[in-house]
């Protein structure tokens, strides 16, 4: 018996795409292998619930299904439309369905070609009869021996992804590369103020050639920035440490924090503590959509101890260690 999609999952012919999904969901929870373990008849029933969804699912399959029933996947693998059918065009010749395109002749096209027999064959003999059938050289998209000429297929070309390795520095100024391709092609691509490790940039229709006419593909550049040997990134900020010496910890003073761009005066208020955070806004990285708006960057007090103490500079701290000492107690 041949299957009546429409009635597997329980819908009428003229239902919309939400109303089969919504049709679908609820038979497949139902019949789903999980929920009947063991259970063949449901299996065989999930198998077929599947089998229905996926052809009606799809707008060309289900417009196939109507109009061919059953015996649409032989109009499809054959290359007859809808269209073809409305024409008189019917899969067969040696082979059966998906062989040689045939076309039934009526009687009224019959009595025309031949006179009312095969005597009445004009001086143009088949050309004549091919000409009569379908108009010129057999018309629009049939060849000369009635075959159906297929269109090329139009496919859009591959992406092609190119692995960059760029510098920090790069990444806040921005940067360039200029790619060779395998086709020979010289491709210079801007890369943008602001990526980072994982950002892709996008070349519109650098990638592989379309098909038949299609659309190239796209080229993307995928970025990796290099491990800086003094800055951390953070997103859009930037950490840093900055040396501080110890007389200008306990007593204050002022240090020059690097940045990308050029050193910036800190302040360092007496008594600051080793790993103390300084936030300076604005002088990090600038962000990939909006390179006008930048991050912050963080510098991370450093305390340099003294190692190489003179004799007399000993005597001093040993001097002050007593202060401190008698101050406390």
């Amino acid at each position: 018996m041949a299957k009546d999609y429409y009635s597997i999952l329980g819908v009428p012919k003229t239902a919309d795409e939400k109303t089969i999904k919504k049709a679908y969901r609820k038979l497949a929870r139902k019949y789903h292998p999980d929920v009947n373990p063991g259970d063949k008849a449901a299996e065989q029933r999930f198998k077929e619930i599947n089998e229905a969804y996926q052809v009606l699912s799809d707008p060309e399959k289900r417009k196939m299904y109507d109009r061919f029933g059953p015996d649409w996947e032989q109009y499809e693998k054959a290359g007859v439309g809808p269209e073809d059918f409305a024409r008189g065009f019917r899969p067969g010749g040696p082979g059966g369905p998906g062989g040689a395109y045939t076309r039934t002749v009526t009687p009224e096209e019959f009595e025309q070609m031949f006179g009312g027999g095969m005597g009445g064959m004009g001086a143009g003999g088949f050309e004549d009869i091919f000409e009569s059938l379908f108009g010129g050289r057999g018309g629009p998209g049939v060849g000369a021996r009635g075959f159906r000429e297929r269109t090329p297929l139009r496919r859009r070309g591959q992406d092609i992804t190119v692995p960059v390795e760029i510098t920090l520095e790069e990444a806040f100024h921005g940067a360039s590369r200029t790619l060779q391709m395998d086709d020979g092609r010289r491709i210079e691509v801007r890369i943008p103020r602001g990526v980072k490790t994982g950002s892709r940039v996008r070349v519109s229709g650098e990638g592989a050639p379309g098909i038949g006419g299609g659309k190239p593909g796209d080229l993307y550049l995928e970025i990796r920035v290099k491990p800086h040997p003094r800055f951390q990134r953070e997103g859009d900020n930037l950490r840093v440490k900055v040396p501080v010496d110890l007389y200008t910890a306990v007593l204050g003073g002022e240090v020059q924090v690097p940045t990308l761009e050029r050193p910036v005066a800190l302040k360092i208020p007496p008594g600051t503590q080793n790993g103390k955070v300084f936030r300076l806004r604005g002088l990090g990285m600038p962000n990939m959509k909006n390179p006008d708006k930048r991050g912050d960057l963080y510098a991370v007090v450093d305390v340099k101890v003294p190692t190489d103490l003179t004799p007399e500079e000993k005597e001093l701290f040993q001097r002050l260690r007593e202060l401190r000492r008698a101050r406390v107690h």
